[in-house]
């Protein structure tokens, strides 16, 4: 029998290798970036167009390449971060495998152009999928410039997995945060089409946290600090009457590398037990130090997940030095035993005698003594004598005829009617609420079973796609609600403008605020926030292929904002008005996100279960 085993050519190896390294645009940014870490550059300049899909290009002021290690450099393998198996386990740079800018010369145009400080000229490289072009010198400042044109030009069914701009470009601002989160020395830019997203100078982390997420998540941070011999903690955790209902402003950094931990999560959220709403996730940026003996890092192709040595003493400590600090910091109530009770006094009464209290005793006041009369009562009573007291039934007045009334009128002020067991068909009710959650309703053939949610859902879904046709009723808000946001939000919210505005909102955008002066006039002020929250989350979770935002996705995360939620009760005229306007719906049985609403069950088989 023949051989069927062979080597794979290099070009369809290094494809493959792509594939673990390069999974959409974001991955090529941060390969980039973090060699111009790696690099020791203190200013990263990163340009992109069309969501990285046309070019992505990263200029740094690092120490640059020579022109033999700028040829290397796009080998697989070739690194200069380790020389042998020991020092896996004693990592302190970001890319180390030597398999980054190999995989994505293999499945994009890539020109290099590099130069160190003691050069006079440079070297410039172009490579299209893994084969050199060209090699020449050229003229540059110290440093790199690395741009990277049609990603997956030569792997189509790759390139058609990729997203819309908008889900690809938040991609890339997602892997950009991690990035200058962990690297406040160093000064950052960022372009999106000419746009400029960010620009952030060298500061410390606080400074850098405002100046990504926006000057209002300034109040809402709480420093944490821990120093142990197995882990250093610092960094910031969020309070908790901030807590979102959605991920997004959650980071760990294990010794300035970003890394998910669902484990290390559950010790954050133990720790605010009891404090947040349910559902609700705190934000926290925290940045955790240890010797790197004791983790290994390479386990994953995105080096985003660590294996601890000692994985359960750090989540302990982590869980204690977050409960430390949100009591430190007077986050939770506590007694003071120590303070001067004398400070929660009011200013005018600092002053004033405490006055003894005084005691008033009607010492001819008999509870035993019959009183027949009124003028007994005076007599005997005193100061009480405004009081008419009614008389006791005696045990003969019970039984007597003549006095039931008297009996009736004396012991009881007023007495309910009992109703009777069997109501008048007029009188029954059509539905009624299971759990707070579920309408049943009983129908020729059995019965129906609605989900209270999901209906309504749909109800204010199909009433929401019709305002857009419709001259609105507007509200003007006698206080402007104004709301602030980073620049990615505020990008999103611009897409809206035009469909916000045909469905009743009136508001202008700044660089980081949104002002809303004017809302539809079937939306109460106080559902605003959660409403503007809720419609950001939705859209940068579910963005259709398309830049544009479409009004169905904006009727969709107001309905899912403002409709029943499970556990309100509904009275039966509440919960037969919902019906009724299900069924006038043009798809009662779904909701806008595809979820069943209406379960039946037939009459047979309820007699099956009776059987």
């Amino acid at each position: 029998m023949a051989d069927i085993i062979q080597l794979l050519p290099d070009n369809v190896a290094n494809q493959i290798a792509a594939g673990e390294v390069v999974q959409r645009p974001a991955s090529a940014v941060k390969e980039l970036i973090e060699n111009a870490i790696d690099a020791k550059a203190t200013k990263i300049n990163l340009i992109i167009k069309d969501a990285g899909k046309t070019l992505i290009q990263v200029v740094d002021n690092g120490i640059g390449m020579s022109s033999t290690d700028a040829r290397l450099c796009f080998e697989r393998h070739a690194t200069s971060k380790i020389k042998n198996a020991a020092d896996l386990f004693n990592l302190n740079t970001k890319g180390f495998r030597g398999e980054a800018l190999a995989s994505i010369a293999a499945i994009a145009h890539v020109e290099l152009k590099t130069k160190q400080e003691h050069e006079t000229i440079g070297t410039k490289i172009i490579i299209k999928g893994n084969k050199v072009v060209s090699q020449e010198p050229v003229s540059i400042n110290t440093g790199t410039t690395l741009l990277v044109k049609n990603l997956f030009y030569n792997i189509p069914a790759r390139r058609n997995f990729l997203k819309s701009d908008t889900v690809e470009l938040r991609h890339i601002i997602d892997e950009f945060h991690r990035i200058v989160l962990a690297h406040q020395d160093i000064s950052f830019s960022f372009h999106h089409n000419g746009s400029e997203l960010f620009q952030l100078e060298a500061s410390n982390l606080r400074q850098r946290i405002v100046a990504v997420f926006g000057s209002k998540i300034n109040e809402k941070l709480v420093p944490i600090t821990e120093d142990t011999d197995l882990i250093k903690i610092n960094g910031f955790i969020g309070k908790p009457n901030f807590a979102k209902k959605k991920r997004g402003e959650q980071f760990f950094f294990v010794n300035n590398r970003f890394i998910k931990n669902s484990y290390l999560h559950h010790a954050i959220m133990s720790a605010y037990e009891g404090l947040l709403v349910p559902k609700a996730i705190p934000s926290y940026f925290l940045f955790l130090n240890v010797d790197p003996k004791t983790i290994d890092i390479n386990i994953h192709p995105t080096k985003t997940e660590i294996k601890f040595e000692d994985e359960h003493s750090i989540y302990a400590i982590l869980r204690a030095a977050v409960k430390h600090s949100l009591g430190q910091y007077s986050v939770i109530p506590s007694l003071d035993f120590d303070k001067d009770p004398s400070l929660d006094l009011p200013y005018e009464y600092k002053e004033k005698e405490i006055a003894a209290p005084t005691i008033s005793i009607d010492r001819n006041f008999n509870p035993f003594e019959q009183k027949n009369t009124a003028s007994n009562n005076a007599s005997s009573k005193g100061n009480y004598n405004s009081f008419q007291q009614k008389p006791m039934p005696t045990w003969e007045a019970l039984y007597n005829p003549t006095e039931s009334d008297n009996f009736e009128n004396n012991l009881f002020e007023e007495e309910t009617k009992q109703k009777p067991l069997f109501e008048s068909d007029e009188a029954k009710t059509k539905t009624f609420q299971i759990a707070k959650k579920y309408i049943a309703s009983p129908f020729q053939n059995g019965l129906l079973i609605i989900h209270q949610n999901r209906a309504h859902q749909r109800i204010l879904f199909e009433q929401y796609l019709q305002l857009k046709h419709q001259n609105t009723a507007i509200q003007q808000l006698l206080f402007p609600q104004e709301f602030q946001f980073n620049k990615p939000e505020i990008a999103l919210l611009k897409l809206m403008n035009t469909d916000l505005e045909d469905i009743g909102f009136q508001f202008t955008i700044t660089d980081e605020t949104m002002v809303i002066t004017g809302v539809p006039s079937f939306l109460e002020s106080k559902n605003i926030t959660t409403l503007i929250q809720n419609l950001l989350a939705e859209i940068q979770e579910n963005t259709p292929n398309n830049q544009n935002i479409s009004i169905e996705l904006i009727a969709k995360s107001m309905a899912k904002s403002l409709a029943i939620q499970t556990g309100e009760l509904l009275n039966n005229k509440e919960q037969e008005h919902l019906i009724n306007k299900l069924f006038s719906c043009s798809d009662p049985s779904f909701s806008p996100d595809g979820k069943a609403i209406i379960h039946k069950e037939n009459l047979a088989y309820l007699n099956t279960k009776f059987n």
